[in-house]
């Protein structure tokens, strides 16, 4: 049982639920508290940090949301390792997940040679028998399985052994290469994990998992980068910001 350290600001216009919610946060992105680790019950918490059990409740209810706390009937508040929040910018995985602050790991499954699968071809503009690489890659995020990577790319622009895609990400990689990605195309969906999927992200068969498919240009308008990611729906999310006119 864990009594995180919270301090409140009674004079500040943000509500107390949030101030709650915000420094229980920061508490376990930090390592302060880790997953595994259960809250002291609530009548004890509430009376501790001197607000109402609505207010304390409201404040677990958004780290539940958000995939950082769970509640279970009989066992209390506990927390678990927190999911992926990741915006929907051109960037690459291994450059979010370290700029969050976060350990990767990269293990290469395939790296070959192999002919264009039709829609790749299509969007590459390639010949029907074109040959393209393709990398295949279990990415890991603080030790825990996250993503299933499959990139489809030119053979020009893809030279790169195995152990600099174990060491570097994709996108530094091509940039080191000269490609410059420009815009990309990018579908968000979901579907149950095949049996093999389930196994490799540690997710029980059938679990939830997001598929994410790219197709990126460069500078000057060619197609070099063909995607196809699945991410762990227990640990992923994808954020999206949306202007009026």
């Amino acid at each position: 049982m864990v009594t995180p350290n919270i301090e409140l600001d009674r004079y500040s216009p943000v509500p107390l639920y949030h101030q709650v919610a915000t420094q229980l946060e920061a508490a376990i992105r930090s390592g302060e508290l880790k997953p595994g680790d259960r809250l002291e019950n609530e009548i004890e918490f509430s009376e501790r940090l001197s607000v109402s059990r609505p207010t304390l409740r409201r404040a677990i209810e958004e780290l539940v949301r958000k995939g950082m706390l769970v509640r279970k009937r009989g066992f209390g508040t506990q927390i678990v390792q927190p999911r992926i929040d990741r915006r929907a910018d051109l960037t690459s995985l291994n450059d979010d997940l370290r700029s969050s602050g976060h350990t990767v790991s990269t293990e290469v499954l395939r790296r070959e040679i192999v002919p264009a699968p039709p829609e790749v071809a299509e969007s590459m503009r390639l010949p029907i028998d074109a040959r393209v690489v393709l990398i295949e890659r279990l990415r890991r995020s603080d030790g825990e399985p996250l993503a299933i990577m499959r990139n489809w790319l030119p053979i020009d622009v893809a030279p790169f052994s195995i152990a600099e895609l174990e060491q570097r990400g994709l996108y530094e990689l091509l940039r080191d290469n000269g490609v410059l990605p420009r815009v990309a195309f990018q579908r968000v969906s979901a579907r149950t994990a095949t049996a093999k999927e389930a196994q490799m992200l540690g997710e029980p068969r059938g679990a939830a998992v997001l598929i994410v498919q790219r197709t990126t240009t460069d500078e000057v308008g060619r197609t070099f980068e063909v995607s196809d990611h699945v991410y762990r729906g227990s640990k992923y999310s994808v954020e999206v910001t949306q202007v009026s006119r």
